[in-house]
């Protein structure tokens, strides 16, 4: 069963908002204190490109053009602050600032931020909770863990 001692951390992270709370009590009553919060602007993926994608002659039909596929310059953008909240993490551990970490994030971005994490967060890592719930307040983030502790 995971628990949420005093002092673990938790994460509630998305595409552009990361909220790093530590746990100030127990599992049973969690109260959460903000220990960082990290945003970054990230436009819709429309608004940051410039121009239409390339086009290409197309071998299997000859005279005809196909398009290459559009970057996501969007999706690119989350991906890149999940790799900059890993590092955070790993300097964090580094320095034991942490012993134990709940990771609360949508699933495409908890699947962006997996491969970006050191061995050394990982290892801290005693629970993770695919929910998106940055836009939530605090208390409503202390409910649900409460509820997913009990629950695993």
């Amino acid at each position: 069963m995971a628990r949420l001692e005093n002092g673990a951390w938790v994460l509630v992270l998305d595409g552009e908002k990361a909220l790093i709370l530590r746990n100030t009590t127990d599992a049973q009553d969690p109260n959460l204190e903000i220990v960082r919060k990290e945003e970054q602007e990230n436009p819709p993926d429309r608004e940051q490109k410039t121009d239409r994608p390339g086009r290409y002659y197309d071998a299997g039909a000859p005279g005809q053009k196909s398009a290459y596929e559009e970057t996501d310059y969007h999706r690119l953008e989350k991906e890149r602050f999940a790799e900059e909240i890993a590092d955070i993490l790993y300097r964090a551990a580094h320095r034991n600032r942490f012993e134990r970490l709940v990771i609360v994030a949508g699933p495409q971005i908890l699947g962006a931020l997996r491969p970006a994490l050191h061995k050394e967060v990982i290892q801290r890592v005693i629970l993770e909770i695919p929910k998106t719930m940055t836009g939530h307040p605090v208390p409503e983030i202390e409910a649900l863990l409460r509820q997913e502790l009990a629950d695993a």
